[in-house]
């Protein structure tokens, strides 16, 4: 049973992928070729409005400016004032890479910051697992096992059924919290984002996709933007926190355990008793031949003593 289940899991996870590239494509597909067009179209006026600057001269031109905007670097006289590496940036760059979520909006320019960010990575995302692993389990002890079995024990209430409106209670505070109240205020903060744009924003985040579209505080007016950029690095850890509260709140319903081992290989106990009894049987048989050859070592250590044949004793018995 399990292998059927089995092999309908991976045939609904091909199929979703299906569908979400059959979507996206159609969705996305028609604004690409405006812009597309758009572009081609600036492209092509801007050689004839300044006959000074060959075609060739605008292509290197445009290539090292996507070049460097794909570092995070722009040209725009409004965005100079901002700096990829000062302290806050590098601790909100810093917090992006160790908990995966990766904007891509600032990258590592030279060689030995690529060096150190791998080197970081390798040792940051382990201790971050471990950080988050330690914290998760002990604020699910009081936000969620204590309050199951308070209701349960005090009330009487089935456990199942208080264990499901909790789950159900918590995930609406953590997206209000954590989604729609920090949507509001992105909105607010950011100038060219709307509430839907600032949503994506965090869900983009605590989900740890980090697409890298929109990225807050980039703004040449922002004003406060040290104190900001620090409070978005608080904000994504004690979210992602939340989001790992949740889903291991989830994870403890009865349904979704028994759900999960659909899809699981059961373990054959038979098997598993019998590899037991073997070694245990070789560990006594072992115990016992050692025993026995120490007895024999002592025996013939101890003086006045003389081993007998078996012969020997077969005829005393005999007799």
């Amino acid at each position: 049973r399990s292998a059927w289940c089995f092999a309908l899991l991976v045939l609904g996870y091909l199929l979703y992928l299906v569908f979400g590239a059959v979507v996206f494509s159609s969705v996305e597909l028609p604004y690409e070729d405006l812009l597309r067009q758009e572009l081609g179209k600036l492209k092509q006026r801007f050689p004839e409005e300044h006959a000074c600057l060959s075609e060739q001269q605008l292509e290197q031109f445009l290539m090292r400016v996507l070049e460097a905007s794909n570092y995070g670097v722009s040209v725009l006289s409004n965005a100079s004032g901002n700096w990829n590496w000062d302290f806050t940036s590098s601790l909100f760059f810093a917090s992006t890479v160790l908990s995966t979520t990766g904007y891509g909006h600032t990258v590592p320019l030279s060689d030995g910051g690529k060096a150190f960010c791998i080197i970081y990575s390798a040792i940051g995302i382990p201790f971050t697992l471990l950080f988050l692993t330690a914290v998760v389990q002990r604020i699910i002890v009081y936000v969620t096992r204590r309050p199951v079995l308070y209701f349960h024990i005090r009330w009487g209430f089935s456990k199942q059924v208080v264990a499901i409106i909790h789950a159900i209670v918590l995930g609406f505070i953590t997206v209000s919290c954590f989604f729609l109240i920090p949507a509001a205020i992105f909105s607010v903060l950011e100038d060219d984002w709307n509430f839907l744009e600032s949503f994506y924003f965090c869900f983009i985040s605590l989900s740890t996709i980090g697409l890298g579209d929109y990225v807050p505080g980039e703004g040449y007016n922002q004003k406060f933007r040290e104190l900001y950029k620090i409070g978005i690095t608080c904000y994504l850890l004690l979210g992602l926190i939340a989001m790992l509260v949740v889903l291991e709140t989830f994870c403890e319903l009865h349904e979704l355990k028994k759900f999960r081992k659909l899809f699981y290989v059961k373990k054959d106990k038979e098997e598993d008793q019998v590899h037991i009894m073997e070694h245990d049987q070789l560990s006594f048989s072992s115990i016992s031949d050692q025993a026995a050859s120490m007895k024999d070592d002592q025996k013939a250590n101890e003086p006045f003593v003389t081993s007998q044949s078996p012969t020997s004793n077969d005829s005393s018995l005999n007799n």
